[in-house]
């Protein structure tokens, strides 16, 4: 399936880019070996790689495209504003209209900074909590993978590597759905604290009651409550996870979706913490975000253009509709390929995962590896399971289907031996402390 081209650029990707890719997750350990090695262009949920094979792709570009790639309407917004010059030498009116457009649209907005990435607004978000509190220890979720490249969040991993041991301490943890881990940590760092760093959700839901529990608890203590809505915002509801969960944080980061893949990122909420990174105060100056694309129109003319579509159109509605068909279509293929009991489809509708377990009940990353070699045997990419409108009911059938015959296979190696189906290395976890 990789023929020359791939293979040549794939070379080319090793020699001038760290890891081959400009994200983690994108890099060549978190595939097997017939995956696609390059990819050229994205059209609805499809995907082509340099060879010019064809792929039904459910990577969606790491879950920032639900409205399907090279989407004409968003693409005609962005490109109008690139003739407007993209990005001018003060604030420009396109910015304007999308600050005010978040803001009215997502409950506890009271005033947002773009940026580009979403590794940014996290930073700054703890950032402006330490400012407003004065203190400078961070309390992060252990079971939510990722909110930022920078120090304080990595260095909390196995992965510390240039990471100063003074700045890995100042990150405490907690665990989901569990209170009293949160009140534990109060107990131990009284008035220590300066924010509470989570998702409202990831696959596994919130139960009655947690997070407002978390944000009563938090605010008892001083402490600024950051919900990072990197994958549940645009995806759980235009408004977000919180207001699907009836919640409001102090601050609120988003990302991924809200531009259907150009590059936006925001970080939002209570003017109060928020304005410590303006103007109009007399306290400490907070030096919040500062970037030169920060707000460069095409991608604001894109997330406009986003907010529009999800407001007229059924977006949110379609995605929690294909989640639920997907889910029980897979669950049901696993126990017709008797691998009921160790494949399973799961997690929120809209934002599904699959777990794929050993004869000994334990996930098993090698015979993962197995199921999406076997997927993409059918021309399915499936590393993980991000949805968009353009997934329809013919992507439904011809991803069961693949889905059957690639967990037959599955059953075959946990009877014979894995090693015997699978080719090439099993995939990674991102966050390892050696290659």
């Amino acid at each position: 399936m990789s023929g020359d081209r791939n293979k040549e650029l794939q070379k080319l990707a090793h020699k001038y880019i760290p890891g081959g890719a400009h994200t983690y997750s994108r890099g060549d350990d978190q595939f097997p070996e017939n995956a696609p090695k390059i990819l050229s262009r994205g059209l609805g949920c499809y995907a082509w790689d340099a060879d010019g094979n064809r792929f039904l792709d459910y990577g969606m570009a790491l879950r920032s495209v639900t409205l399907g790639y090279a989407h004409e309407a968003v693409g005609r917004a962005a490109m109008e504003e690139i003739k407007k010059g993209n990005n001018l030498t003060r604030a420009s009116e396109t910015e304007i209209m999308a600050a005010q457009a978040l803001c009215e649209t997502i409950p506890g907005a009271d005033m947002v900074k773009f940026a580009k990435n979403g590794s940014n607004v996290v930073t700054a978000a703890t950032k402006l909590a330490r400012a407003y509190t004065g203190r400078k220890m961070i309390a992060r979720c252990a079971q939510h993978p990722f909110f930022s490249f920078d120090d304080w969040f990595i260095g909390s991993t196995v992965v510390t590597s240039g990471v100063p041991e003074d700045i890995s301490k100042l990150t405490l943890q907690f665990n989901f759905n569990d209170l009293n881990s949160v009140k534990a940590l109060f107990d131990r760092h009284p008035n220590e604290i300066s924010c509470i760093v989570m998702e409202p959700a990831t696959s596994v839901e919130p139960e009655p009651g947690f997070l407002q529990g978390l944000i009563d608890i938090a605010h008892k203590h001083g402490t600024v409550v950051i919900f990072d809505e990197m994958i549940t915002g645009f995806r759980w509801s235009l408004k977000g996870a919180c207001d699907f969960y009836n919640v409001k944080p102090d601050l609120l980061t988003f990302g991924k979706a809200m531009a259907n893949g150009f590059s936006v990122a925001a970080l939002a909420g209570k003017r109060e913490i928020m304005e410590l990174g303006g103007l109009n105060h007399d306290q400490d100056r907070v030096f919040l975000l500062s970037s030169t694309h920060g707000a460069e129109m095409s991608s604001l003319g894109a997330l406009l253009e986003v907010m529009k579509i999800y407001a007229t159109e059924s977006v949110t509605e379609h995605l929690w509709d294909y989640g639920n068909k997907l889910i029980r279509g897979l669950n049901d293929a696993a126990k017709t390929a008797g691998m009921g009991e160790f494949f399973r489809a799961e997690g929120v509708a809209c934002s599904p995962q699959y777990v794929v377990k050993d004869a000994s009940g334990q996930v098993s990353l090698p015979l993962r590896t197995l199921f999406l070699q076997e997927m993409l045997k059918h021309q399915v990419l499936m590393p993980w399971i991000a949805l968009s409108t353009a997934h329809g009911e013919m992507e439904l059938e011809k991803t069961l289907n693949a889905a059957l015959e690639a967990l037959k296979v599955c059953k075959k190696a946990l009877d014979n031996g894995i090693e015997k189906y699978l080719v090439g290395p099993a995939v990674k976890p991102v966050f390892r402390r050696k290659n």
